[in-house]
């Protein structure tokens, strides 16, 4: 049986738990289970950015950009490489998740015109879909195939994939972790899978970044993107990451050209000569303010390491899963998250008839922060570096009481634009 006193023996501990501080936290009474959409602000960021807008900004002016602002996508970017298992000189922040996925799926596609079917399976996040749809509408004969999860909470099998391949297919562009049901692929076995078959892979590492290990160069994995506003905490907005294959660097052209990629790019020369390496991926001024937010996530990320953070990770997702059996599966919700441990990602599904409007008295009556995602799920990020164990305890302990004391009834069905 599972009580408070356990939980805060799990706390006592916790090798990471001294973490938890460099993270601002102005509300003592709050728990917070949405850092898989946006991560908390570490306090470090709020020093950094003070020093750059009153420093580098207000004192040094446009000195600043040949005293570290020009190399600074390319610094975070190789911080990020050691998270996600790349070479240096693998990664660079640029731009939003949604236009490097755009940059690197028609560059794919432009290289190999003959091959005209992108690849995805029916559990992508949806802006994904969005990106590939209106690649479809750019190059004439493009084609999306999406693949059927079997329940809606696992991939594709591997032989599903296999069989789905063929000449035409170019791309492979899934989720490693999915967004909704917390799924996550075996990184490796599918990338062999698309190799065997003369397919390259496009990873969405949004979900996984800072949550789960990542080794895109053992998985020789081709491309890869992924925010940095969730587990990495880089704050809302914050520019993403792509990685692109060392041996791919000069082979596939950025189709988003720009004076951030040129070669020699203060020649100011009328004619556009690409970077031959990742900063041809580059394309246009990056947002210093926002940009150097990030870096002090993934310090932190690195500090913790990635073994200690996926083995809390782990033992979190397992502690709520253990409380939903024995608290939350009699009141009627249902489990929409995978079982085995390393299937799953950082955050937890669990459904009900009546989520959206539990979602709702859970934010305003019990003062508990997770998200909800359509039709029923009720979704629990559970992100290593500042969550605790009383933390997921008191939050299902207020969940239990919106059910008792039917405080959702209050709440309409109408959904608002954020959750």
């Amino acid at each position: 049986m599972i009580d408070a006193t356990f939980a805060y023996a799990l706390d006592a501990k916790d090798e990471l738990g001294y973490l938890r501080d460099r993270f601002v936290m102005h509300d003592s009474e709050l728990i917070y289970l949405d850092g898989n959409s946006l991560g908390r602000l570490p306090r470090a960021t709020e020093r950094r950015l003070q020093d750059l807008i009153t420093q580098e900004w207000g004192h040094r002016l446009i000195r600043s950009w040949g005293e570290g602002w020009f190399e600074l996508q390319e610094k975070v970017g190789n911080k990020i490489a050691q998270i996600i298992g790349a070479r240096p000189g693998e990664v660079i922040v640029a731009d939003a998740t949604s236009i490097n996925l755009y940059k690197l799926a028609l560059a794919a596609m432009l290289a190999r015109p003959t091959r005209k079917h992108i690849l995805s399976d029916d559990l992508n996040f949806p802006s994904d879909y969005y990106i590939f749809q209106g690649i479809t509408r750019l190059l004439p004969g493009t084609k999306l195939r999406r693949l059927a999860s079997p329940d809606g909470v696992h991939g594709v099998s591997l032989a599903d994939f296999s069989v789905a391949m063929n000449e035409d297919s170019n791309l492979l562009s899934l989720s490693h972790t999915v967004f909704k049901s917390g799924f996550t692929y075996d990184m490796a076995a599918v990338t062999a899978v698309a190799r065997e078959n003369g397919v390259m892979t496009l990873w969405d590492l949004s979900h996984s970044v800072g949550s789960v290990p990542i080794n895109l160069h053992d998985a020789k994995a081709d491309l890869a993107v992924g925010c940095t506003y969730k587990y990495l905490n880089g704050g809302p907005g914050a520019p993403a990451f792509l990685y692109v294959r060392q041996s791919l660097q000069e082979t596939l052209s950025n189709p988003i050209s720009g004076w951030f990629g040129q070669h020699d790019m203060f020649a100011l020369g009328p004619d556009y000569t690409p970077e031959p390496n990742i900063r041809r991926f580059l394309t246009g001024t990056p947002p210093l303010l926002s940009l150097a937010a990030i870096e002090m996530g993934v310090d932190t990320i690195l500090e913790a390491g990635m073994p200690r953070l996926r083995a809390k990770s782990v033992a979190q997702t397992q502690f709520f899963i253990d409380l939903y059996h024995q608290i939350l599966e009699p009141l009627g919700f249902t489990l929409n998250s995978p079982t085995d441990a390393s299937q799953r990602g950082s955050h937890v599904s669990i459904g009900h008839p009546e989520g959206w409007r539990i979602n709702q008295a859970l934010i305003n009556d019990k003062n508990v922060l997770p998200d909800f995602r359509e039709p029923d799920n009720l979704r629990l990020g559970f992100a290593p570096l500042y969550t605790s164990y009383s933390d997921i305890y008191t939050a299902v302990m207020r969940l239990r009481a919106v059910l008792h004391d039917k405080l959702y009834e209050k709440y309409t069905v109408e959904r608002t634009t954020v959750t």
